[in-house]
């Protein structure tokens, strides 16, 4: 009898993993995994050089530095109209970690959970382990809507947790109001935790304010806020996110949060507070410039033949490979243009469970334009050599 969990000995790594591992082999550009291929600002290599060098290098406290939950308090205030303390909040090593904890503290076994799939890729396993059950929605291309007759279907007297991805990763869309205001009486009436993973919170592209589903009648004391510093400053390797909750809630979050990572590195806590306490224009200045690498692929795509799927938030950009022409399914399309065009992307068909789209692909958008007009070529030149062996 194997020793290894029945869940992890099936397990295969990541389809992240896997395709950055395939564009290293093949030194392949890689739009598959998400994070900017630009310098990090300036402002916060040199807040983390200062940390360093003049505060503490040793464990800081376990839920958090007082001046970084301090800091997401008075962030969500002024972006969001929140209104946190700071034993609300739980600083983690990361967002993946911040789920991690969420599930663990609100999922005991046979627990049913709701996913809306495509969903991140740590939601089933996490829910798994914690001995719930996934059940999932599936959301349907172009749009990704979320509808009321689907979820009234799956909820049970079983269901205990939602978890909703707004923005939506991998789709690049966010929920309407009325979709939030839909899913939040849901929670309500059927007295569900909600776990909102809302790490794209301010890689928004449509001018439109984040509205946290925490901010919704009846959801304060039942949503978990996650963010997270690696998204919001571009800075993925960081690793640095956070728990927002009410505080008997956040007291449980804590006490899962203490048996995972502990803590987080303390120069990097000191410098996420001061970058939050940026300027409003510090950060959209910066979302301009994701946003003009986000025209400029969906342009350069649109010019290609590509069919360009609506994208409001996130560093992805999704394309449909049936409606450009390509008859093979996105997990084909991807392994064969990583070895053969050169191009790493992301399959949504993998980030999906049970029945759904096969013909969606994610690319990722923050990167040299120049890089960006490369990927785009050796995609239709591949495109192109498709239709001739079809031929």
């Amino acid at each position: 009898m194997s020793p290894v969990h029945p869940l992890y000995a099936v397990m295969e790594p990541t389809i992240f993993e896997h395709m950055s591992g395939l564009a290293r082999a093949h030194d392949a550009i890689n739009l598959g995994q998400g994070f900017p291929d630009e310098p990090p600002h300036p402002d916060m290599i040199a807040a983390a050089a200062r940390a360093l060098a003049e505060k503490s290098n040793q464990y800081p406290p376990a839920f958090g530095l007082p001046e970084l939950r301090d800091a997401i308090c008075t962030f969500y205030a002024r972006r969001q109209g929140l209104a946190l303390i700071r034993e609300q909040v739980i600083v983690t090593s990361g967002a993946t970690e911040a789920l991690a904890a969420a599930i663990l503290a609100f999922v005991a076994p046979g627990d049913e959970v709701i996913l809306f799939q495509p969903a991140y890729d740590s939601y089933a396993p996490m829910v798994r382990r914690a001995g719930g059950i996934p059940v999932s929605i599936a959301l349907t291309p172009p749009d990704w809507r979320y509808d009321a007759g689907q979820l009234a279907a799956v909820i049970t007297p079983r269901t205990r947790v939602l978890i909703l991805d707004d923005p939506l990763n991998p789709a690049g869309t966010v929920a309407s109001e009325a979709e939030l205001a839909m899913i939040a009486d849901a929670c309500v009436r059927h007295d569900l935790v909600a776990i909102c993973d809302e790490v794209w919170e301010d890689v928004r592209f449509d001018g439109v304010p984040h509205r946290s589903l925490m901010s919704f009648p009846g959801m304060a004391e039942r949503a978990v806020k996650i963010g997270s510093a690696g998204k919001i400053f571009g800075l993925t390797g960081w690793k640095t996110g956070w728990l927002c909750a009410a505080p008997e809630m956040a007291t449980a979050l804590g006490r899962a949060h203490q048996f995972l990572t502990f803590t987080t590195p303390p120069a990097l806590q000191w410098a996420v507070a001061e970058g939050l306490g940026r300027p409003d224009a510090w950060f959209a200045s910066q979302r301009e410039r994701w946003d003009a690498s986000r025209q400029r692929l969906a342009a350069a795509l649109d010019a290609a033949g590509f069919a360009v799927l609506p994208n409001a938030a996130t560093w992805f950009l999704c394309i449909d490979l049936a409606a450009s022409g390509i008859a093979l399914s996105d997990c084909e399309f991807s392994e064969r243009a990583v070895r053969e065009a050169g191009v790493a992307s992301i399959p949504v068909s993998a980030l999906f469970e049970g029945d759904g789209p096969r013909h969606i692909l994610r690319l990722c958008f923050a990167k040299d334009g120049a890089i960006l007009d490369e990927a785009v070529r050796r995609l239709a030149a591949f495109r192109d050599t498709l239709r001739a062996e079809k031929a």
